[in-house]
């Protein structure tokens, strides 16, 4: 059955894989909004609808080579920066008034560079010391595969010319290959993407000791500039030392001073536990092991006794005596 040349408005353009056939419809791109004219030009730009789940930028410019040049593709606009959207138009414009601008003050520079080095060394000011600098975390290792999409993906395409929009917008006589790229895909990816989550150890020790080397320098670096310091003592506005529980290194800041925990300052009673009452211990002597044992055969018989009055007395209420 022979596919249609045109659905709704879009070109139908098949797509030939080695096992199977994949349809891909086009369409002139049209806009009303201004930002989207100044990304998308309405006279270059194709609109493509199921674009193959695993389709990259260079396989759609290869696929569409015939019709022209391919100047970049755009699969998802939400990925746009905000600069693009807003377009060139009022970039231009001031990017001239930019750089008159900025010439006197690249001269104003030169000026002082050149006051600097004429200027005598006593005079110059001493620069603070470079702090070191932290350490770099050892990566693990990455490779580019290509990304997958949902199912009926959309996609941009911006010829370099007008004339290769109409060339594109054609239908094909018959179905166009897809073309190939370097990129893996199938299986193959999913192994390339196994193994690069499960690096060496060697590289995995790596990577987790310098990046705690990082957290320690940063976590030195924050204590630094941390306004409390150890056996440094706080003067209020008067003049007088606070004394506080606590502080950035777990003890009391200012020298060391003791302070009444908040069970005392409460209640005005030290925590200290109350000492248990000793006990004396049960069958420590021998003659207490025999009084005890003795004390359980005579439980024992009573109970034996008791048990054996009830039973008799359950046998008389029956009413059914068969002997």
């Amino acid at each position: 059955m022979a596919l249609p040349k045109i659905v709704s408005g879009f070109t139908v353009l098949p797509v030939a894989y080695p096992h199977s056939r994949h349809i891909i419809y086009a369409k002139a791109h049209a806009s009303s909004s201004k930002s989207s004219k100044s990304t998308f030009p309405a006279d270059r730009t194709l609109f493509l609808v199921n674009v193959p789940v695993d389709a990259t930028e260079r396989e759609l410019s290869l696929f569409f080579r015939y019709a022209g040049t391919v100047e970049r593709v755009i699969f998802d606009q939400n990925d746009l920066d905000d600069t693009e959207l807003q377009g060139d138009a009022s970039g231009s414009g001031s990017g001239s008034e930019d750089e008159d601008s900025d010439a006197p003050d690249s001269s104003m520079e030169v000026d002082t560079e050149e006051n600097a080095e004429t200027r005598p060394r006593k005079n110059r000011k001493d620069k603070k010391r470079d702090e070191p600098a932290p350490p770099t975390v050892v990566p693990l290792p990455t490779s580019p595969h290509r990304t997958l999409r949902k199912t009926g993906a959309v996609a941009h395409l911006v010829f370099l010319d007008s004339s290769s929009l109409s060339k594109a917008l054609t239908p094909l006589p018959k179905a166009r290959s897809w073309p190939s790229s370097e990129e893996l895909r199938g299986l193959a990816r999913y192994r390339a993407l196994y193994d690069e989550q499960r690096p060496p150890l060697d590289i995995v020790k790596a990577h987790a000791d310098t990046a705690m080397e990082l957290y320690e320098f940063e976590l030195a670096k924050s204590r630094r500039q941390s306004a409390y310091r150890k056996g440094e003592a706080i003067v209020d506005e008067d003049g007088f030392t606070l004394v506080t529980r606590g502080g950035a290194y777990g003890k009391t800041l200012g020298g060391g001073v003791g302070v009444a925990n908040k069970q005392f300052q409460a209640t005005g009673k030290t925590g200290s536990k109350k000492k248990k009452e000793s006990k004396e211990k049960a069958s420590f002597y021998a003659f207490q092991k025999a009084e005890k044992q003795r004390k359980a055969i005579m439980d024992l018989k009573k109970n034996f006794e008791a048990d054996k009055a009830r039973i008799e007395k359950l046998k008389q209420s029956r009413r059914f005596k068969p002997y």
